[in-house]
């Protein structure tokens, strides 16, 4: 297990335990790494041969193309740009030949429409902290307080996790990890039912003088536990 992710990790989970209304402890980490990796890549990095290489290749998805837009250093976008449409001009270009090797330009070209070198990265750094948080919570007596503060954990992310921890952790810590995850995630998921449930009564005019209570952003709520970093409108 890499070290250096441990304290990314607890001060994720120290947030979210202190202000409830943060979330998912992994959407808060994916949040500071995709801001970290946009300016990265529209910083001096951008000059860097094997980084140079990877974005020619990988490209950006339509989000990543706007958070880097909204950053407005748009010498460094037209940069990283010249050189990857380099690269997409070539496989357009693509052989000459019929058969196979027409097929092989179409699939690459196909591959660098849905690549993202931020979302891979991203990606490539989430994995590792999720699985740091699942052998802090085997290792460190401190952390499974620290984790069962957590409001609720986003359905990717829970999925995400459920799945590396049932793979790697041993049985007999599996079943504390196991009820703790689920008791955050079964208590959220009724409490945000009936916020979205009397959110709904609020439209029938009977509810007209009644107060909304905690149901007014149930519907943003819900949306940002069902998808998780998808939610965030950054």
């Amino acid at each position: 297990m890499e070290q250096i992710y441990t304290i990314p990790v607890n001060e994720a989970f120290d947030e979210v335990g202190e202000k409830q209304e943060c979330g998912c402890p992994f959407c808060v980490l994916y949040r500071k790494l995709q801001n970290d990796e946009i300016d990265i890549i529209l910083g001096a990095s951008m000059m860097e041969p094997d980084i140079r290489i990877k974005t020619n290749e990988q490209g950006f998805c339509l989000p990543h193309y706007n958070m880097m837009l909204r950053r407005k250093r748009m010498l460094g976008m037209g940069l990283i740009l010249e050189s990857h449409l380099a690269e997409v001009e070539k496989k357009i270009d693509g052989p000459k030949l019929l058969g196979n090797k027409v097929q092989s330009s179409i699939d690459s070209l196909g591959r660098l429409n849905s690549d993202c070198y931020v979302c891979n990265r991203i990606g490539k750094n989430l994995s590792a902290m999720i699985a740091t948080a699942v052998y802090l919570f085997e290792s460190d007596l401190d952390f499974p307080a620290k984790f069962k503060k957590v409001p609720y954990f986003c359905l990717p992310h829970y999925k995400q996790m459920m799945e590396y921890a049932s793979k790697k952790m041993p049985k007999r810590h599996f079943r504390d990890f196991y009820d703790a995850a689920h008791g955050i995630q079964k208590s959220y998921v009724e409490s945000l039912r009936g916020d979205v449930s009397w959110f709904c009564k609020k439209f029938d005019y009977r509810y007209d003088e009644e107060p909304w209570y905690n149901s007014k952003d149930s519907v943003q709520r819900s949306i940002k536990f069902l998808s998780g970093e998808l939610g965030y409108d950054d």
